[in-house]
């Protein structure tokens, strides 16, 4: 079993091994993304939908962070795990996963006292509505109690990911968004016996479906990861490998926790303005993921395939997995574009949202959208600086387009916005404005790493 993973990371031609082991991971990020999407809609579509979507809206920057917490340190494993496969060094990668499982046990605990003791100062910092404010601290205390679902699969995910059984990850992460789907309806309006919960209903769908999708991840990797030996002296701490992990891993976490930051930072802004602003950009932020998430997609698949180049020292590989990376990032991301000026106006409808919230998440999606070519040049170079262990360019990639551009940009244009919000729509144009320029920066940095 070893063996074929092997050859096909090392011998497979760059295009074809991307497209084999990037298919999996985008169908299985963009059902991630479609699932956000579906569960918006059910809560949307409840009594109160509009509050109730709010208040998702205020609860989702602590989701973002743990996902970029766990995904963040699965990026470290998987670069560490497939450069020691790439080196034939099955002792060092065991010891590797093995840390990772340590760490996601850490990381588990200090989700589950945010919920438990901090999740109310948290929503109370963005509203003052007493029935937004309850909803969002139900959603989120159930989401970061139950953690240890999307933290643990986030690990996993990448530890299948590195040994070249992507689809395992595929079917894992399907198979609990699928459920999540599935008891969404059931939990929040109360079908086949079961009481109508609400927001409470949906959290609790979600948190099933995470862990679902861990314990599938968890099986796959001991039934079939022959790469990797399992045995509880691996997750023993190991100080210079976990140093190792957050070396490579730690841009990671923070490019991913700036998308926390941005959003907290954007609801702000945006709330000063109207609390319509706040819900329409929260919507039209899961509906976008469907596109940006098959962009990371592909960015998880350049990371393994040019570090694992990378390790057998092959340089030509390494060119052919920037290239061709780069090249499919660009046109999912141009289909993307397409797709979403086609349908904003029908998609938008389908939530159920005020006439004012519905305008406004068209314009959203019609605007923001023109941004996403530019994108995805960034995400796929930082799936090439993750690789190479160039981890302060992909920081500054991430600072750049979800931080020093956007929140100065949406603040100075937010005060432009009429009283009567007629011309609302001019906050949208900071998103494209930040992927344009951010965009030039990253070629130019890849040109000094190319060199």
């Amino acid at each position: 079993m070893k063996e074929k993973s092997t050859n096909k990371m090392a011998q497979m031609p760059v295009p074809k091994l991307m497209l084999r082991m990037g298919l999996p991971i985008i169908i299985s990020m963009m059902l991630q993304a479609l699932y956000n999407i579906v569960d918006s809609a059910f809560v949307s579509n409840m009594d109160g939908g509009e509050a109730a979507l709010n208040a998702l809206t205020l609860a989702f920057p602590v989701q973002m962070l743990m996902v970029a917490v766990g995904i963040g340190t699965g990026v470290g494993v998987n670069v560490m795990l497939a450069r020691s496969l790439g080196e034939n060094n099955k002792e060092k990668a065991s010891a590797v996963a093995g840390n990772g499982v340590f760490l996601g046990i850490i990381i588990t605990v200090v989700f589950m006292l945010f919920g438990i003791f901090g999740a109310d100062a948290y929503i109370s910092s963005q509203t003052t509505d007493t029935v937004i404010r309850e909803m969002a601290v139900t959603y989120l205390r159930m989401c970061c109690i139950c953690s240890v679902g999307i933290v643990f699969f986030s690990i996993y995910e990448k530890i299948l990911q590195a040994a070249g059984l992507s689809l395992h990850s595929t079917i894992a992460q399907v198979s609990g968004a699928v459920v999540n789907i599935v008891l969404d309806p059931i939990m929040i309006y109360g079908l086949i016996g079961i009481p109508a919960m609400g927001v409470q209903g949906a959290a609790l769908a979600t948190v099933i479906g995470q862990v679902v999708s861990f314990v599938l991840a968890l099986v796959f990797h001991v039934k079939f990861n022959k790469s990797i030996k399992n045995n509880i002296r691996y997750a023993k701490p190991n100080k210079t490998i976990i140093k190792l992990i957050y070396k490579i891993g730690l841009p990671a976490i923070i490019a991913q926790a700036l998308m926390s930051v941005m959003t907290y930072g954007i609801n702000l802004i945006f709330g000063a303005v109207d609390t319509s602003l706040v819900t329409a950009y929260g919507l039209y932020y899961k509906i976008q993921q469907f596109i940006l998430f098959a962009a990371f997609g592909l960015r998880d698949t350049i990371t393994p395939v040019v570090s694992y180049s990378y390790g057998m020292n092959d340089k030509k590989r390494v060119k052919e997995g920037i290239r061709f990376g780069v090249i499919y990032t660009s046109v999912i991301m141009l289909t993307g574009t397409l797709l979403i000026e086609c349908i904003a106006e029908p998609l938008c409808a389908a939530f159920g949202l005020s006439g004012e919230t519905q305008v406004l998440c068209i314009s959203a999606s019609r605007i923001i959208s023109a941004g996403f070519f530019f994108a995805g040049i960034c995400l796929s170079l930082q799936g090439v600086f993750q690789a190479l262990g160039k981890g302060i360019s992909s920081l500054i990639i991430s600072l750049l387009r979800q931080l020093i551009l956007i929140l100065p940009v949406a603040w100075a244009l937010s005060l432009t916005v009429s009283p009567d919000m007629s011309n609302a729509w001019v906050v949208w144009l900071t998103f494209p404005l930040a992927e344009l320029i951010t965009a030039f920066a990253a070629v130019f940095l890849m040109k000094k790493a190319y060199k």
